[in-house]
């Protein structure tokens, strides 16, 4: 799905990442690298090759756009390092854009470690008229690209039928995007006069009208 803000091109992509067209940049926010490591660790029955669906999910995404940079808004390992940084720091020697780090309050890993990986660190970053953070963020005359919600929306349907979907949730001067990471959850959101909710389907992004 196109979008418009500030006028610049963005592409909403159903895995949740957005490409944005004019810097060719990819975002991807709350990845939670190492949860499903973590789940495992203390005996729930995932199968382990979830552990890979991250990083096919990520290859998948990155095929499709032309980025130079990939930006993840934050939570990018969900805790201490565990088996799976091995398997993040093997798919960095695969890709050829420049990543960058805003970070977010799982982030605990050493900057050390990221800095091995030629990967950049922020604890915000403004690109022209754009504010990215990992908290949703106020700040005048910015428009503030964030994550950490992880949003999604409950369409009611016939009788008491519900659909519970992730979205990018859209303010006036803020767009929240969805969780990326397999494993992660949603917290629903309301929206109000003028927001706008883009939701996610297995095969396409779609606007919600109200």
């Amino acid at each position: 799905m196109n979008i418009n803000i500030n006028n610049q091109n963005f592409v909403l992509h159903q895995s949740g990442a957005a490409f944005w067209e004019e810097k060719k940049i990819l975002f991807i926010s709350d990845l939670h690298l190492g949860k499903i490591a973590h789940f495992r660790k203390h005996g729930m029955a995932i199968p382990e090759k979830a552990v890979l669906e991250n990083f096919t999910r990520l290859n998948e995404v990155l095929h499709l756009f032309d980025a130079e940079t990939i930006i993840f808004l934050g939570d990018l390992f969900h805790s201490k390092i565990n088996n799976e940084w091995n398997f993040f720091s093997d798919w960095t020697k695969t890709v050829s854009q420049q990543i960058i780090l805003v970070e977010g309050n799982h982030d605990i890993i050493s900057k050390k470690n990221y800095a091995d990986l030629n990967i950049e660190i922020y604890e915000e970053l403004i690109i022209d008229d754009f504010l990215l953070t990992h908290h949703p963020t106020t700040r005048e005359n910015f428009f503030n690209l964030c994550g950490h919600i992880h949003p999604g929306i409950k369409l009611k349907g016939l009788g008491k039928q519900f659909l519970s979907l992730s979205c990018f949730f859209r303010k006036p001067h803020q767009m929240i995007f969805p969780s990326f990471g397999e494993f992660t959850g949603n917290f629903y959101l309301f929206p109000e006069e003028n927001d706008k909710v883009y939701a996610i389907t297995n095969d396409e992004v779609i606007e919600i009208k109200r």
